[in-house]
């Protein structure tokens, strides 16, 4: 098919869409509460839909109040009995695909169930709504006259028992549409090769041939991506290289650390960035405006939404509440009941709501990834915007980063220490620091208090990273490439003394 034939048909049928988006935005609570029912009704006659009677289930009620709140280690059992080969247990159509993720708290694999319904409803779907919604913010878009440079995961799929596993991305590859595979660069061939740095080459070498408009993954991996393609090619920024370069559609990661690099990269201000919301268990939020720094929440992917209040999580009084009941500005654990079996399932992700009408989301860190040794509720958010402000009055540039607790010892304080990799490094390390902690105190009260008179924390510790080092340590894990992230904070210091230890070269166990 010609080009601009293939160009017009694609924008015509991707507005099309735009009519059903405007349905759940105009009906947000009525979408969710049907879908709520038509979850539940098909999935009956299951394991999990005999075990808490969802033939009887006929309000929002009596699903919250017989369904528990789930963890993975909750519905593991669940799911190794289906990668066995049993089937009907928690979903009724056939789970065949497992996308397989470590995460970055738990070194144990996670196998998150992928059926038929999530593939077309909710990842096929979201794909196509990202470029319905940009479309329809810039009409004058010349998407489809190239292709979308993609940089997923860097695994095949494995079988096992008749059931197929890998990276989200290996099983989006092999499931995918013609219409996809045409538009996109590089090649399935490339797109699954498994050593990363092989990899990296391949894609630069078939990318630099073709008319690239749009980019697609991870900042930081993207980020490596493209400095390469610029060293290798000699040219000074990816105008020079792909001329009609007019989107990066990004996701995974926050995009505040990356985001004066990419400027540098691309020095044009009408290029467009958006942001997505996705994981292994499903697609949640699009950037549906330009320049925004929100993403509208997706109602009729197969997913029913639910939200805990992150001061109530973990205890005793923990409770979800439905998108009926949540309220702007209140920091939220998400939990999803989604088109491919995971009930009430706590996905890990904290986010909060920034508009009611529609609803549109801010995502804030994860449930597990923040610093709490002391009662300062650090989140990646606030260490997010810390930063920002500092390489902005610092002129610094930051890499990647991980932060940890130093816990109280003896009649010694506590505090936070930072390992940070820069790609810009500040002429003065104590000022970076300076500024870093009145940064932190400006955007927590709660790190303020502490740090009010040195009651509790003294100063950050900052370390400056030796160059690749976070690098080198996701290679000595094997997480090279894909969605595999750098973990940001954690309230141990298991990550950060390895850290520490390779960039002072002590050998590993």
């Amino acid at each position: 098919m010609p080009i601009p034939l293939f160009n017009s048909i694609a924008s015509w049928l991707l507005k099309k869409r735009y009519h059903q988006i405007e349905l759940f935005l105009k009906y947000p609570l009525d979408v969710q509460q049907e879908l709520l029912q038509q979850l539940v009704a098909f999935a009956k006659d299951t394991e999990i839909g005999r075990t808490y009677g969802f033939d009887s289930m006929i309000s929002y009620e009596d699903f919250a109040n017989r369904i528990p709140i789930t963890s993975y280690e909750d519905v593991a059992p669940l799911i190794e009995r289906t990668r066995k080969g049993e089937q009907n247990l928690f979903w009724p159509t056939q789970i065949k695909w497992f996308a397989k993720s470590s995460g970055t708290t738990n070194a144990k694999s996670k196998f998150i169930p992928v059926s038929t319904e999530a593939l077309e409803d909710c990842h096929y779907k979201s794909s196509k709504d990202l470029l319905c919604l940009y479309l329809n913010n810039n009409e004058n878009s010349q998407l489809f006259t190239g292709k979308s440079l993609r940089l997923g995961g860097s695994k095949e799929l494995y079988e096992d028992n008749g059931t197929f596993f890998g990276d989200l991305s290996a099983i989006l590859i092999d499931n995918m549409p013609l219409w996809a595979e045409y538009s996109s660069t590089p090649s399935n061939k490339v797109s699954l090769m498994s050593e990363w740095e092989s990899k990296l080459e391949a894609i630069i070498e078939e990318s630099i041939q073709e008319n690239v408009t749009s980019l697609a993954g991870v900042p930081s991996w993207m980020l490596v991506l493209l400095n390469n393609v610029i060293e290798k090619t000699g040219k000074n920024h990816l105008f020079e290289i792909w001329e009609n370069l007019e989107v990066y559609f990004h996701g995974g990661v926050s995009f505040a650390p990356y985001r004066e690099q990419y400027k540098k990269l691309l020095p044009r201000s009408r290029f467009n960035y958006y942001e997505t919301y996705n994981a292994s268990e499903g697609f949640f939020g699009i950037q549906d405006r330009n320049n925004a720094e929100e993403l509208l929440l997706m109602l009729d992917y197969g997913i029913f939404y639910e939200f805990i209040p992150m001061d109530s999580y973990g205890q005793e009084t923990e409770r979800a509440v439905p998108l009926w009941d949540v309220a702007i500005g209140t920091n939220y654990a998400m939990v999803i009941t989604t088109n491919a079996g995971l009930w009430r399932y706590k996905i890990g992700d904290t986010i909060r709501f920034t508009s009611l009408n529609p609803f549109r989301i801010r995502i804030t860190g994860r449930t597990k990834h923040h610093i709490n040794a002391f009662g300062e509720e650090l989140i990646i958010e606030n260490a997010e915007a810390a930063l920002q402000q500092v390489c902005l009055k610092t002129g610094a540039e930051i890499k990647d980063y991980t932060a940890a607790p130093i816990f109280m010892r003896d009649n010694e304080k506590g505090a936070h220490e930072w390992m940070i990799e820069f790609r810009k490094v500040p002429q003065d390390l104590g000022y970076f620091t300076e500024v870093l902690d009145n940064a932190l105190k400006s955007l927590n009260s709660d790190y303020e208090a502490k740090r009010y008179n040195n009651i509790t924390l003294t100063m950050p510790k900052v370390h400056i990273a030796r160059e690749n080092l976070f690098y080198d340590w996701l290679k000595c894990n094997n997480k090279l490439g894909g969605q595999h992230k750098i973990p940001r904070l954690s309230n141990t210091r298991g990550y950060l003394e390895e850290l520490v230890q390779m960039s002072e070269g002590i050998p590993q166990e």
